[in-house]
């Protein structure tokens, strides 16, 4: 009984998202329309998740979430639902796990994200615990130093993005399991910011992350690889997004307290403050740190800006398909927000891998 009302309940959820046009980036990118924004850290698979780190731009009410078929999760943000935008999610566990995107979109007012995660070998992760982000943005920044940029590419072109110049990125794909993207009207001088990237599957595992980045004065480039449920690149769906002073959120009036960091030398014992400056950003004016905490686990300090709710995403950075998490849920100190530990993964097992990570506050 308990699985007929699971496939009832899938069944119910995607016929919603599907009267509502949810397939993920059913539009270019939004304009002239609010940004809206949510976050939170799954960790129920049914019901709501902690209010500990969960919030939103909504005017009242709570995350959800509803099982389907093992290791698929239904994340509903109340009162956001929007054509197009992104999404990302981090898998948190102890475990060689990631959670990845199936698809999005409006259900009424609501937005319902589907999620899938996997163990390392392409098994089903049932009891997996994930942080989740969801926004939409439009319009131009002011700002000179801030960027904000983001696409939603199904592999093949382009289903939704933004650019905070108002600039058209572009996707190419090199190659199977590669894409270069780029940013024009969002460059720098030297390396600033910080980059998420996830993939969207909902056919077969798969994961995402940043294998090169590349600056000059007039774009933000990326290279995009995507694996497998082990080491085989493959072609799939990703979304990525950049963010140079602006929180991942990206929405229209950023919150006081955020941060990213870059980890670029993982062999670094530390603690260190990744350099330059540009890739270790903290909107208090405090300096991130990073330290070992053993083989391939990181621990990252970002003083200044803890104030919950409040959300972390890991993106691993590099060639070959090494993988990141998170190896628990982070901890706020006084104000010092602590992530105990960022957890990278190459063949299954623990490894050094560089990493960028972001942390941002409701507030």
């Amino acid at each position: 009984m308990r699985l007929l009302r699971t496939v009832v309940t899938r069944l119910l959820l995607l016929c919603a998202m599907v009267a509502a046009g949810a397939v993920a980036g059913a539009g270019a990118a939004n304009a002239a329309v609010p940004d809206v924004w949510g976050f939170a850290y799954v960790n129920v698979t049914s019901g709501v998740p902690s209010m500990a780190h969960q919030a939103g731009s909504w005017a009242a009410g709570n995350v959800s979430v509803s099982p389907g078929v093992p290791g698929e999760f239904f994340v509903r943000f109340p009162q956001i639902g929007i054509r197009g935008g992104v999404a990302h999610v981090t898998a948190v566990s102890q475990a060689a796990e990631w959670c990845q995107l199936e698809k999005w979109g409006q259900s009424g007012s609501d937005e319902i994200v589907a999620v899938r995660c996997y163990r390392y070998g392409g098994g089903p992760a049932p009891d997996a615990r994930f942080t989740i982000v969801f926004a939409s943005s439009s319009g131009p920044l002011a700002s000179a130093t801030q960027a904000f940029g983001y696409v939603h590419s199904d592999g093949r072109s382009i289903v939704s993005d933004y650019n905070s110049s108002l600039a058209a990125n572009t996707v190419v794909h090199d190659a199977t399991g590669v894409w270069t993207v780029t940013m024009p009207g969002l460059g720098a001088t030297s390396p600033a910011g910080n980059i998420q990237v996830t993939a969207v599957d909902s056919g077969s595992p798969a994961r995402c992350k940043v294998g090169d980045w590349s600056w000059s004065a007039g774009a933000q480039k990326f290279r995009v690889l995507c694996h497998n449920a082990t080491t085989a690149l493959r072609d799939t769906g990703w979304t990525l997004t950049y963010q140079r002073e602006r929180a991942i959120t990206g929405a229209a009036a950023p919150p006081r307290f955020f941060a990213y960091t870059f980890d670029h030398t993982p062999g670094n014992a530390g603690p260190y403050a990744p350099a330059p400056a540009g890739i270790n950003f903290n909107n208090a004016g405090a300096v991130n740190t990073v330290q070992s905490a053993g083989l391939g686990l990181r621990l990252v300090r970002f003083p200044a800006v803890g104030s919950p709710p409040d959300d972390v995403q890991v993106t691993a950075f590099g060639a070959g398909p090494g993988f990141c998490n998170l190896l628990t849920v982070w901890g706020v100190s006084g104000s010092e927000a602590v992530v105990r530990d960022v957890a990278c993964y190459s063949g299954g097992v623990r490894a050094a891998q560089q990493a960028f990570v972001t942390y941002t506050s409701k507030y």
